[in-house]
C-alpha cells in the first residue's frame, strides 16, 4: 500500500516538482559524459604524446568528479528539503489518520528510491548518447583521425556514476527520516497557515551597510586590478578572496531595504500597479535568502570566471602557436661548459673534457659527430647568444631602475642579459619570417615579447635610452621593446634580448648558448613525423650516443610543441566547463526551488489579489518581474565581480592568455549561461504560474 501511495504522490507531483528531476537527470548525465573518456579514447588515432596528455586528462577529471560529487550531493540533500517542507501538511493528514512516522518515512524512501532510479536511467540514455558527440570534441580538440570513430558505451563510468549517485540518495534517504522524526503534528497541520514575518530593515542601516559592503568590494577589486602586483602569494590573495565574500554577504543583506526606501521614494513607481506588492514579496525573499544568495552570487561569479577564463586560454594558445612555431625544430646546448659549476642549492657537476670540448663547437658539429644525417634538415641557422655579468637588467633600466625596484620586489635585477650580434638575429629573423634591422656601431634594440617585462622596458627606455659598457656609450635605437624572439615556445615569453652591432666587442668567454633552427627536409606531415624520432626518441641511436657521453644537447620541435599546448590547454578548458556547467545548474537550481517553494507559501496572497480586482494578466506580470528580478540581482553582481576577477586571471597567466581573445570566450560563457540559466528561469516561471493559478 504504502509503495503504491508513493507512486501517485509522484505522479501527482511531477509536475510541480520536474525541475528537480530535470537537475538530477542533467546531473547524472553531465557527470556519465566526463567520466566516460577512458574508454571514448581508445578508438581516437593520435601520436603517442598526445595520448598521454587524455590519460593525464582523465585522471584529473577523475579527481574533479569526487568534488562534483560533493557539489551534487549538497545540491540534492538541499533541494529535498524545500520539498519535504512542502508536503508538511500531507504528512500532518497521513498522521491524523493513524500513519506513523516510520511508515512516513517508508513512503518517502519509496518515493526517493523511484525517483532516484528514473533520475538515473534517463540521465544515462541521456549521458550515452551525449557522451559520443564528446568523444568527437575531444577528437577536434586534439586534432585526432576519427575514421576509427564507433558507438561507444562505458561501463565503468556507468558503475561509477551508480555508485556516486547512490551515495548521495543514501544521504538523502537518512536525512530526510532525521527530518521527519522532528515533526509535531499541530506544526505539520499549521505549516500553511504559517509566513515567514516581513521585515523591514531600518533604511538608515540599510544604506549604511550597502556602503560599507560597496566599499569592501571597491578596495577588493582595486586591489586584483591596480594592486595586482602585490599579490603574490597565498597569503595576500586570500584576505582579498574573503574580502570579497563578506562584501557580497553585506550587499544581499543591505538589499532590501536599500532598493525598498529607493523606490518608495519614487511615489509614481511604487504605487504603479502591482510594483507595490512585487516590492514587499522581494524584501521579504531577500531578508530571508541572504546567505544562499551570496553563495549562488559567489558560484556564478565562479562559471563566468572559470569558463571565460579557460576558453580565451585555449583561442590565446591556438593563435600564439601559428607565430612562435616558424620552423620544425630548435636545439640549443651551453657553450663553454667549466670544470665544475654549483648551482643554486650547493650541488656540485664535475664536467668530463669530452664535454667541455664539445660545448666549444655548434650544435651541427655535435650532430655530425654522433652520426646525425644533416641532409635531413634543410634551412639551417646557427647563431650563438652570448652573457656577461658586465651587461646585467639593472644596467638595462638605468634610471628607472629604483622605480621598478619599487614596483616589482621579487624581480630578480642581477641577471645578465642576453645578448646576440646583429647579423646572426636577422638570420634567424629571415628564417622566422620576423622584421630584420639595422644598427649603427654606438647602437643597440631590446626585443621583448612578454607582455609584463616588455612594459618594465618600454618605461626604463622612454626615461633613459642610453648605456655606458666596455668603455663606450650605447643607445636604443627605439624608446620601446620591439617584438620578437629567438626561440620557439608555446606563447610570447620572452622577456628580453639585446641586439648589438657586430662591431661590438663580444668576447669568447661570454659564449651563453647555441642555437640551431631548421626545418626538415620534407613536403608532408608523414615525411615529417618520420624524421622527428630521431632527434627526440629515447629509443635513437643518435639520442642515445649523446646521452653516453653526457653532452647536454636540449631542445624542441613544431610537432611537440603543439601537441603540448593542445594537451594543456584542452584539459583546462574540459575542467573549467566541467566545473562551470555544474556550478551553474546548482546555482539555477537552488534559484529555481527557491522560487516554486515561495510559490506554494505564498499562493494566499495571490488570491487576495485576485480577490481586490487584480486579473490573470497582471498577477502573471507581477510573478514574472518578482521571478526575474530575484533571478537577475545574484547575476549581476557576479557580472560585476567577474569584470575584476577575469582582469586578475589574465594578469596572473599573462603568458598564456590574452585579453584579446577574450571577447570570443565571453560571448561564448554568455551563451552557456543564457541556455541553461534562462532554461531554469522559464521553467521556474511556468511551474510558479501553475502553482499560484486558480483553482
Amino acid at each position: 500500500m504504502l509503495f503504491k501511495l508513493s507512486v501517485k504522490n509522484m505522479k501527482k507531483s511531477f509536475k510541480d516538482y520536474a525541475i528537480y528531476f530535470l537537475t538530477l537527470v542533467l546531473g547524472v548525465a553531465i557527470f556519465y559524459m566526463f567520466n566516460s573518456l577512458d574508454s571514448q579514447q581508445a578508438m581516437l588515432d593520435v601520436s603517442n604524446s598526445t595520448r598521454k596528455m587524455i590519460q593525464l586528462m582523465i585522471q584529473m577529471l577523475s579527481m574533479v568528479s569526487v568534488f562534483i560529487a560533493v557539489i551534487l550531493g549538497l545540491l540534492i540533500v538541499y533541494a529535498n528539503n524545500f520539498l519535504i517542507n512542502r508536503r508538511k501538511r500531507e504528512f500532518g493528514i497521513y498522521m491524523t489518520l493513524g500513519m506513523g512516522k516510520r511508515q512516513i518515512s517508508k513512503i518517502i524512501l519509496f518515493e526517493t528510491i523511484l525517483v532516484g532510479i528514473l533520475s538515473l536511467i534517463a540521465g544515462l540514455i541521456i549521458g550515452v548518447f551525449a557522451s559520443q558527440f564528446m568523444s568527437i570534441l575531444v577528437g577536434k580538440l586534439f586534432e585526432a583521425d576519427m575514421s576509427r570513430f564507433e558507438f561507444v558505451f562505458s561501463g565503468e563510468a556507468c558503475i561509477k556514476t551508480c555508485i556516486y549517485f547512490a551515495v548521495m540518495y543514501l544521504a538523502v534517504m537518512i536525512f530526510n527520516t532525521i527530518t521527519i522524526s522532528r515533526y509535531k503534528l499541530i506544526n505539520l497541520l499549521t505549516a500553511i497557515k504559517k509566513n515567514e514575518t516581513i521585515k523591514i530593515k531600518n533604511p538608515v542601516i540599510s544604506i549604511l551597510v550597502f556602503l560599507i559592503g560597496a566599499g569592501i568590494l571597491a578596495y577588493s577589486y582595486w586591489k586584483v586590478t591596480g594592486g595586482v602586483n602585490t599579490l603574490s602569494t597565498i597569503d595576500t590573495i586570500v584576505p582579498i578572496i574573503l574580502m570579497g565574500i563578506a562584501g557580497t554577504i553585506l550587499i544581499f543583506w543591505s538589499l532590501s531595504g536599500f532598493i525598498l526606501r529607493i523606490i518608495q521614494s519614487m511615489k509614481n513607481t511604487y504605487l504603479k500597479g502591482t510594483n507595490m506588492f512585487v516590492l514587499r514579496q522581494l524584501n521579504n525573499k531577500i531578508n530571508t535568502t541572504v546567505v544562499s544568495m551570496s553563495v549562488i552570487c559567489i558560484m556564478l561569479f565562479l562559471t563566468i570566471s572559470i569558463l571565460s577564463s579557460s576558453l580565451s586560454l585555449r583561442n590565446t594558445m591556438q593563435e600564439d602557436l601559428k607565430e612562435m612555431t616558424p620552423v620544425d625544430i630548435n636545439l640549443y646546448k651551453t657553450a663553454n661548459l667549466p670544470e665544475k659549476s654549483t648551482n643554486r642549492y650547493g650541488k656540485e657537476t664535475i664536467y668530463t673534457e669530452e664535454q667541455r670540448e664539445d660545448s666549444r663547437t655548434p650544435v651541427s658539429t655535435t650532430l655530425v659527430n654522433n652520426g646525425y644525417d644533416m641532409s635531413l634538415l634543410k634551412d639551417v641557422v646557427e647563431i650563438t647568444t652570448y652573457a656577461t655579468d658586465e651587461w646585467v637588467l639593472e644596467d638595462s633600466l638605468g634610471n628607472y631602475l629604483e622605480e621598478a625596484k619599487r614596483q616589482f620586489p621579487m624581480l630578480t635585477y642581477d641577471v645578465p642579459e642576453t645578448l646576440v650580434k646583429l647579423s646572426d638575429y636577422n638570420k634567424i629573423a629571415a628564417l622566422y619570417g620576423l622584421e630584420q634591422y639595422t644598427l649603427n656601431d654606438d647602437e643597440f634594440i631590446v626585443i621583448c615579447d612578454f607582455d609584463s617585462m616588455k612594459q618594465i622596458r618600454d618605461n626604463a627606455l622612454k626615461l633613459d635610452s642610453k648605456i655606458h659598457i666596455i668603455g663606450k656609450e650605447y643607445h636604443s635605437k627605439y624608446d620601446t621593446c620591439q617584438k620578437g624572439y629567438l626561440f620557439m615556445s608555446t606563447s610570447h615569453t620572452n622577456t628580453g634580448i639585446i641586439i648589438v652591432p657586430d662591431s661590438f666587442d663580444l668576447k669568447e668567454e661570454w659564449k651563453e648558448q647555441y642555437l640551431l633552427a631548421a626545418n626538415y627536409n620534407a613536403t608532408t606531415e608523414e615525411e615529417k613525423e618520420k624524421i622527428e624520432p630521431i632527434l627526440i626518441s629515447e629509443d635513437s641511436d643518435i639520442v642515445k650516443n649523446i646521452e653516453a657521453k653526457g653532452i647536454e644537447l636540449d631542445g624542441f620541435t613544431k610537432i611537440t610543441i603543439i601537441e603540448a599546448s593542445v594537451g594543456i590547454a584542452t584539459i583546462v578548458v574540459f575542467i573549467a566547463i566541467y566545473l562551470g556547467i555544474i556550478f551553474l545548474i546548482a546555482s539555477s537550481a537552488i534559484l529555481a526551488l527557491k522560487q516554486l517553494t515561495e510559490s506554494t507559501d505564498n499562493k494566499q496572497r495571490y488570491l487576495i489579489l485576485r480577490k481586490i480586482g487584480c486579473d490573470e494578466k497582471m498577477i502573471h506580470q507581477a510573478l514574472f518581474r518578482q521571478i526575474a528580478i530575484f533571478f537577475m540581482l545574484p547575476l549581476v553582481l557576479a557580472i560585476i565581480h567577474s569584470i575584476f576577477g577575469i582582469q586578475f586571471v589574465l594578469t596572473m597567466m599573462s603568458t598564456l592568455a590574452s585579453s584579446e581573445q577574450l571577447l570570443p570566450s565571453v560571448i561564448a560563457t554568455v551563451v552557456i549561461i543564457g541556455v541553461i540559466y534562462g532554461l531554469y528561469f522559464l521553467a521556474t516561471y511556468l511551474g510558479s504560474k501553475n502553482i499560484i493559478k486558480e483553482e
